[in-house]
C-alpha cells in the first residue's frame, strides 16, 4: 500500500512543484482544470453518448409539449410522465461513468486535503503531539521517549491518558522548515514530520498511520509504523485551512468541486461530450 501511496503522492508533488510559492488558488485552479478534463474523458468513454443525446432531446420535446398543451390535463399529465421516464433513463446512462469516477476522485480528494486542508505551524506556535497506542496497550506501562530536531522544543512532560490509550506532549516551533519528532519505544525509533512556516502551497501531514489499510488510505503521506510496535498512529494537531475569496472563507473542497464542474461544462463542447 505504501508503494502506491508514495508513487501517487509524487504525482501531486510534481504537479504543484512550480506553484508552491504562489497563491493556493493557482494550484487549485490547475488541479480543478485537470479534474474537469478527467471527468469529461471518463464520461465520454464509459457512457452511452448516443443514448444521452436522444434522451435529452426527448426531455426537451416533452417540456415543449407540456407548455403547448398546458390547458389539457390529460396531455399535461402524459407529458409529465414521459419527462419522469426520460429522467430515469438519463440517470441510468449516467450511473456507469459516475461509478467509474468515484474511486479516482476519492483518492484525488484525499491527496488534496494535505495540500489545502491544514495550516503549517508558525514559529513560537504550540501544538499537541499524540502517540496513540494499540487497544491492548496501557500507556501507564509503556516507556516512551521523544527527541526533536533543533527547530522544535518540548514544553511539557508526557500526559498519559489511559481511557484513550494515548500519550500526549505539547511542543512549540522555533524555526521554519520541515522538522522531525522521533518517538523512541522498545528500542526502536519512529519519526514524524512536522511542518513549520512552509510555503503558501505545501503538503502538511497530520498523522503517521499504523498498519491499518484504511488509515493508510486516509493518511498516505508518510510510511506506516511497523506492525510489531505498540503504536497505531502518531498525530499532530494542526489548524484547518480555508480558501479566501474576496474576504469570504470557503472550504477548499467546495472550491474544488465548483471549479471542476465549471471547467467540465466549459470544455464539453470542445471535446464533444454529452453530459
Amino acid at each position: 500500500m505504501w508503494i502506491f501511496n508514495s508513487v501517487f503522492g509524487k504525482i501531486f508533488d510534481a504537479l504543484f512543484y512550480f506553484f508552491r510559492n504562489t497563491s493556493p488558488w493557482i494550484g487549485m485552479i490547475i488541479v480543478s482544470f485537470l479534474t474537469g478534463l478527467l471527468m469529461l474523458f471518463v464520461f465520454r468513454w464509459t457512457s452511452n453518448q448516443k443514448g444521452i443525446h436522444q434522451v435529452k432531446n426527448k426531455i426537451k420535446a416533452h417540456l415543449l409539449e407540456l407548455r403547448l398543451y398546458k390547458d389539457s390535463l390529460s396531455l399535461s399529465l402524459r407529458a409529465q410522465g414521459n419527462i419522469l421516464r426520460c429522467n430515469l433513463r438519463y440517470i441510468g446512462f449516467s450511473t456507469k461513468p459516475m461509478l467509474v469516477m468515484i474511486l479516482p476522485l476519492i483518492l484525488i480528494i484525499i491527496q488534496l486535503n494535505f495540500w489545502f486542508g491544514y495550516e503549517s505551524l508558525t514559529p513560537n506556535q504550540s501544538a499537541l503531539l499524540k502517540v496513540k497506542l494499540k487497544d491492548n496497550q496501557n500507556p501507564l506501562d509503556i516507556s516512551v521517549d521523544i527527541q526533536t530536531s533543533p527547530g522544535l522544543d518540548i514544553e511539557t512532560l508526557p500526559l498519559r491518558i489511559e481511557e484513550a490509550s494515548e500519550i500526549n506532549w505539547r511542543f512549540s516551533a522555533k524555526e521554519g522548515g520541515l522538522q522531525q519528532i522521533a518517538v523512541v519505544i522498545k528500542g526502536e525509533t519512529v519519526t514524524k514530520k512536522v511542518s513549520v512556516a512552509q510555503r503558501p502551497l505545501s503538503k502538511v501531514s497530520p498523522m503517521k498511520p499504523g498498519k491499518s489499510i484504511l488509515k493508510q488510505v486516509m493518511y498516505p503521506t508518510e510510511a506506516p509504523i511497523k506492525g510489531h510496535l505498540p503504536i497505531k498512529a502518531i498525530e499532530i494537531q494542526y489548524l484547518t485551512k480555508s480558501m479566501s475569496f474576496f474576504g469570504w472563507r470557503i472550504h477548499w473542497l467546495i472550491a474544488y468541486f465548483v471549479l471542476s464542474i465549471i471547467f467540465g461544462f466549459s470544455f464539453k463542447g470542445v471535446f464533444k461530450v454529452e453530459i
